[in-house]
């Protein structure tokens, strides 16, 4: 699936949720306006932070190492030239010994990205998907179209936090009317209903869908954010783990 389209995805489901929550609070109420204005209240809290940190995860832009980790254009000819991979190493140390830091494979070779044509950091690494080094890279994130990495990786834990939150308080506000609406209004009838109770089918398969989407994605949104804390206690990224 393209980035965008994932993208476009979560929007789309957002306004839906959005919309959806907004008519089961307003419309089954059932007179108990102070308990409709807090649901309303802490949903659009919830809400807010997750859109904010969803787009704030999305927009933020990847750091990349700076200029001082690139090779002169003199290093850059020189090395060109080497055929020889003892003497490519030669130059890289070379070039190396002024960083502030770099870091060698396994087998002590520094490490030289050959598309930026620059000497890695450490937990750098070259993301095909940006076309660039990432400092600190975790991964590339599809559903936000971006790495995530030393400079959205904050954010991006926000983001799975709110999300949890907000998956949370939807599964359970929807639960209690998921309950009424198929304990209560089995009959047909409208005669046999509570007032401003949701009676038809494609209201209740609304409620349904609502209820299980959202407890599926409480779910895999806490195994993920269980993953990254453990991740950040050990001072660890996906790809360096």
């Amino acid at each position: 699936m393209n980035s965008q389209l994932e993208i476009k995805f979560i929007n789309k489901c957002l306004k839906y949720i959005y919309s959806l929550c907004f008519l089961l609070v307003t419309l089954s109420g059932n007179g108990e306006n102070g308990k409709a204005v807090v649901y309303l209240v802490a949903f659009h809290l919830f809400f807010v932070m997750f859109v904010w940190s969803y787009w704030m995860t999305i927009f933020t832009s990847p750091a990349s190492p700076s200029k001082e980790f690139c090779l002169s254009n003199s290093e850059k000819e020189r090395y060109e030239k080497e055929f020889s991979q003892e003497r490519q190493q030669e130059i890289l140390r070379r070039a190396a010994r002024d960083l502030p830091i770099y870091t060698t494979s396994a087998s002590k070779t520094v490490r030289y990205c050959e598309r930026c044509q620059l000497i890695k950091p450490d937990r750098a690494h070259h993301c095909s998907a940006c076309d660039m080094c990432i400092l600190k890279m975790d991964h590339h994130c599809p559903w936000v179209n971006n790495c995530v990495g030393f400079s959205n990786y904050k954010f991006f834990l926000l983001f799975l936090f709110y999300s949890l939150l907000y998956c949370l308080f939807v599964a359970t506000t929807v639960l209690q009317y998921f309950i009424k609406f198929w304990t209560l209004c089995r009959r047909k009838s409208t005669e046999s209903c509570p007032k401003n109770e949701l009676t038809d089918t494609r209201a209740k398969f609304h409620v349904l869908f609502l209820f299980f989407v959202s407890t599926m994605f409480f779910i895999s949104v806490l195994s993920l954010l269980s993953y990254h804390c453990w991740l950040v206690g050990k001072n660890r990224t996906t790809i360096g783990k």
